[in-house]
């Protein structure tokens, strides 16, 4: 799996205030990477180190292998697609006359690249609309930017909180895009947001940075078995329930716990119950639990605010 983006002790100083401090983190070709913190963590910082809009105060940081002090950096941001903070669109514009605009200042003559791009985006009436953009709601204001973004057929899309302040519509109009670049386009995502719970239905790892620090980088397949659910059943009688329940349930991830055990992961809890008590096993309770993401997280930044 070849590596899209690298960072090594990335940091940024303001005066005094350490704004990005010691970021290491990995993006790999196929990744949605959700890169999650709250308003202030640090998260535009980052990006805006990466695409070039701000110089490192130390550390480094490579593209698709290409080092930042490299004279080829240049070279390896042609082939990254980027909106930090809000689309840089033209609002007394058209959708086709701001896409043309992109077009020239990439050196693209071929117009058809522009329907092709609102197709991708799910604007193609715009293409003969003279509509100015002003007019447009703030999700169709969001899918011609990343249209614009996509005019260089990037293979690496960044994208600064795109859902904020969408409506759920717009949101999963979005959420749909990204999944569908990232599955037909191969297209490689890095998605700031502190919206988790949309987060969660795209990304496929997670960067998690809090005043700055990157506190921990994690797939979503670890982040499920961090937040998997989990069963604690007690008995009078805790070693025949655990002899009772690991004869069923031979695979399943048990721990002891005081009078009783806890089962990690999904179970349908009648069958096991039903089989409990057929064995004799008197139960005294049962609790089932399951960590969210927001709680995952939140105890992460509890953690880094502790420090």
């Amino acid at each position: 799996m070849s590596n899209i983006l690298k960072t090594t002790g990335l940091t940024k100083k303001y005066k005094r205030h350490l704004a990005v401090n010691g970021v290491d983190m990995n993006i790999n070709r196929g990744d949605i990477y959700g890169f999650v913190g709250e308003n202030g963590s640090g998260k535009t910082t980052v990006i805006r180190l990466i695409t070039g809009l701000i110089s490192p105060y130390s550390g480094e940081f490579s593209l698709f292998s290409v080092s930042n002090k490299s004279k080829d950096i240049g070279k390896a941001r042609s082939r990254i697609g980027a909106i930090v903070e809000t689309p840089s669109i033209y609002l007394n514009m058209s959708a086709f006359d701001n896409l043309k605009m992109q077009s020239t200042l990439l050196g693209i003559k071929d117009e058809g690249k522009i329907l092709s791009v609102l197709t991708d985006v799910g604007l193609e009436a715009l293409y003969k609309d003279k509509k100015k953009a002003a007019n447009f709601s703030l999700g169709m204001r969001q899918r011609l930017g990343i249209a614009m973004a996509l005019m260089g057929d990037p293979e690496f899309l960044i994208l600064d909180e795109p859902m904020n302040g969408l409506d759920p519509a717009g949101i999963v109009d979005i959420r749909e895009l990204i999944l569908r670049l990232n599955r037909e386009r191969n297209i490689t995502f890095l998605i700031s947001s502190h919206i988790l719970t949309e987060l969660s239905l795209v990304a496929t790892k997670y960067g998690i940075i809090s005043k700055g620090k990157l506190i921990k980088e994690i797939t979503s397949e670890e982040l499920h078995n961090e937040c998997t659910k989990t069963t604690v059943i007690t008995s009078d009688d805790p070693q025949k329930l655990t002899e009772v329940v690991k004869s069923f349930l031979p695979d399943a991830n048990i721990q002891l716990v005081p009078e009783g055990l806890k089962i990690i992961g999904e179970l349908c809890l009648n069958s096991v119950l039903g089989k409990i008590i057929n064995e004799g096993v008197n139960i005294l309770t049962i609790n089932s639990s399951e960590t969210s993401f927001e709680e995952y997280y939140l105890s992460l930044i509890g953690g880094a605010k502790n420090d």
